[in-house]
């Protein structure tokens, strides 16, 4: 799905009901969000606050539900040792998942990212775990998020992923179409591009005709449902509110 001309767009339902809307609106391919599971259990995303246990359970219940595939959100591997990364897509491979991402941050605060040389060893080592199974990893990058001026770094590291096996590569925190383009130029395998970030002027048509294989939306359905629901309930403590107002 991912080497084909049509643009694949991934949707990351928070839950398995969400996640049968999405398929039945039409969606090809569903993902699970770690920031969206973890705020739902009252937790913060990529502070190592997720085991892989729970993480796996939840984007396999997904899987179970749904007859589309579905890759896991799993943050940094729950590791920081590649032992701990291959042990995680092996475990991903076992629930039948049909790939995962993997980031290169430590999991504090400041987005701070593993040194260069033991992101490849990671990534490498969940490549040997997938071998010959059709598994989707995707080595995935943070540092966007956190340093905006450091693209080339960004860029560098991704193709380092590929050679170390990565089926694919994503580097969320991508705001204007000449990075997603230079990104893509970088590397030979299929691009993921998050989207629904302050700031993006693209469109699904611009990322398809600069060569990105897949978008996905992150927690953006969780936080847009979030955030209708904070509004609805705080007009609903207004007593001089009409009904239609709040929920029409």
């Amino acid at each position: 799905m991912h080497h084909g001309d049509e643009l694949l767009v991934m949707a990351n339902p928070t839950n398995i009901g969400t996640a049968m809307i999405l398929e039945q609106i039409g969606f090809r391919a569903l993902g699970t969000s770690s920031a969206a599971l973890a705020r739902s259990l009252g937790r913060s995303d990529g502070l190592n606050q997720l085991s892989r246990s729970e993480s796996i359970e939840h984007a396999a219940g997904i899987a179970a539900h749904t007859s589309v595939p579905v890759s896991g959100d799993f943050e940094n591997g729950y590791g920081d040792d590649p032992v701990d990364v291959a042990t995680t897509v092996s475990a991903a491979i076992d629930a039948g998942l049909a790939g995962c991402c993997i980031e290169d941050t430590v999991g504090t605060p400041d987005g701070q990212v593993h040194d260069r040389g033991l992101a490849i060893e990671r990534v490498a080592a969940a490549a040997a775990a997938v071998g010959d199974e059709p598994f989707v990893f995707v080595a995935r990058s943070e540092l966007m998020l956190f340093d905006r001026a450091n693209l080339a770094e960004v860029i560098s590291r991704l193709a380092s992923f590929e050679t170390a096996g990565a089926t694919a590569v994503y580097a969320p925190g991508l705001i204007d179409l000449d990075e997603v383009r230079a990104v893509v130029e970088s590397v030979q395998c299929p691009v993921n591009v998050l989207v629904g970030l302050d700031g993006q002027q693209f469109c699904l048509d611009d990322l398809r005709e600069v060569g990105v294989s897949r978008v996905s939306v992150g927690s953006g359905f969780d936080r847009a449902a979030t955030d209708g629901l904070r509004a609805r309930a705080t007009a609903l403590l207004d007593a001089a509110a009409p009904m239609s107002a709040i929920f029409g």
